[in-house]
Parts: structure tokens; C-alpha cells; sequence
């Protein structure tokens, strides 16, 4: 194995996946590097969402998917894997800022004790640790056994972050996690990603291109199912391979 492949979390080899009779991705493969910001980008309906989804095996609890070709993380199938562990690993953050309708600690404190977290002042520990982590901590220190439904929006979001960070994944999937939030918020969000990725591989769906050649290391370029290029973000942006992939930056399409 080479050095650059060994710094591969996770490697997608000839994945195909199916909605029913309507097939959704088709052949893509592409390395996620370790402790690097990967974005996906393209236009709605193109996939980018559903390939998130594969590397957790969320689309597991869509009745009637199926896939095909190899997803590995850290050289094991991920279907080999036990999805509760998976999932543990991998986490994930939606587009829309779900909060549970609990205090704003016990949102964060979920995790660490459904995973026997230990004991009250260890997992007071990791909620600290983790709302600090999500750049949340000196907002809501006075007011954590208020509601979580009471944040804003862009606060909300990042709690889930914080939510996700606490059970301490190897790998952070967010799927368009900025498309609802104001600029100031968006902001916040995206120093909190370039913050947290000496620690954590990150993979992001966004619809935003400037997002995507803001935060991310690489990127890749998917249309109606497939991925058309993938490279480093500046070599995306500047001198992208393929004229799909600049038609879409330039603003021709999508």
C-alpha cells in the first residue's frame, strides 16, 4: 500500500446504489483521507446526498435500497460491520437541526450514556469537552438544563455537532448542515469544521461552491449519479479536468 492510500479513512470502490428499480449512484470510487475535509458538490437530484448516506448505512433503513461494489473504513467492509458500532464511528449531522426536546446537556449527554459513558462527572466532563469542541460552550454554559428547542437556528446546529462529537467519531458526515442558516452562523459553522479536522475526517454534501472551496481540502464533482471528478479542491476550482465540472462551477449549469 502506498503512503497516499494509507492515509485513506475510507475507501468507495465501484459503488452502485439502488432506489427500488431506480439506480441512484453508479461506479463511484474515490478516497476519503484521513483527518481531511472532503466535500461533495453538484446539482440537486445528483447523488451527493445519497453517497453521504452510504458511508454510514443510513439508506439501510430505506425499504428497498440496495448496493453494490466496496465501501471500506479503515480497510474493513463497512457491511461486515456492526451498524450500531458504524454508526458510533461514523456520525452524522442532517440538514435541518434536529435537537431532541431535552435540556441542551442532556441532548449533548445522550450519547456518552446510551455508550456507557461512566460516571455523572464524566459525562458532565464530555459535554463540556464537546460543546467547547462545537464552539457552543461559552453560550449555553449559564442555561444547560434549559431546553434545546430555545437555541437559534445556527446554535441548534451546532449543537447537533456537539451531539455527534460527543461519542468522539473517527469520521463526521454533515449533509448540507449550513443550508438554513444566516451568514454570521454559516461562518461559525465552518471555522468549527477547519477547528475540529486535526481530529476528525469530515465529508460534506453542501449546494454552496464558495463553502466547499472554503473549507475543504478535496472535493468531489457528482452529476446525475456519478462522479465526475474528484481532485483537490484549489485543482477542482482553478483547472478542473473534465468541462462538466467547469460548466457547474462557472455558473453554465445547475
Amino acid at each position: 500500500m502506498s503512503q497516499a492510500e494509507s492515509q485513506e479513512k475510507i475507501r468507495v470502490e465501484g459503488l452502485d446504489f439502488h432506489y427500488g428499480a431506480s439506480q441512484a449512484l453508479f461506479g463511484v470510487s474515490l478516497g476519503v483521507r484521513t483527518n481531511h475535509i472532503t466535500a461533495c458538490i453538484g446539482p440537486s437530484g445528483c447523488g451527493k446526498s445519497t453517497f453521504l448516506r452510504t458511508l454510514n448505512r443510513m439508506n439501510d433503513t430505506v425499504p428497498g435500497t440496495r448496493a453494490s461494489g466496496s465501501i471500506q473504513l479503515d480497510n474493513h467492509e463497512i457491511r461486515d460491520l456492526d451498524v450500531t458500532t458504524l454508526r458510533r464511528r461514523v456520525g452524522m449531522v442532517f440538514q435541518k437541526s434536529n435537537p431532541f426536546p431535552k435540556s441542551i446537556f442532556d441532548n449533548v449527554a445522550y450519547g456518552p450514556r446510551i455508550n456507557g459513558g461512566g460516571s455523572r462527572a464524566d459525562i458532565a466532563d464530555q459535554v463540556e469537552r464537546s460543546l467547547r469542541r462545537a464552539a457552543l460552550w461559552d453560550e449555553v454554559k449559564h442555561k444547560l438544563h434549559q431546553s434545546a428547542l430555545g437555541l437559534s437556528g445556527g446554535q441548534q446546529q451546532r449543537l447537533c455537532i456537539a451531539r455527534a462529537l460527543a461519542v468522539e467519531p473517527e469520521v463526521l458526515l454533515l449533509d448540507e448542515p449550513c443550508s438554513a442558516l444566516d451568514p454570521i452562523a454559516t461562518a461559525k459553522i465552518e471555522e468549527l469544521l477547519l477547528d475540529i479536522a486535526d481530529s476528525c475526517t469530515i465529508v460534506i454534501v453542501t449546494h454552496n461552491m464558495q463553502q466547499a472551496a472554503r473549507v475543504s481540502d478535496y472535493t468531489g464533482f457528482f452529476l446525475m449519479g456519478r462522479l465526475v471528478e474528484f481532485d483537490r479542491t484549489e485543482k477542482i476550482f482553478q483547472n478542473p479536468a473534465h468541462r462538466e465540472t467547469e460548466d457547474y462551477i462557472t455558473g453554465r449549469f445547475g
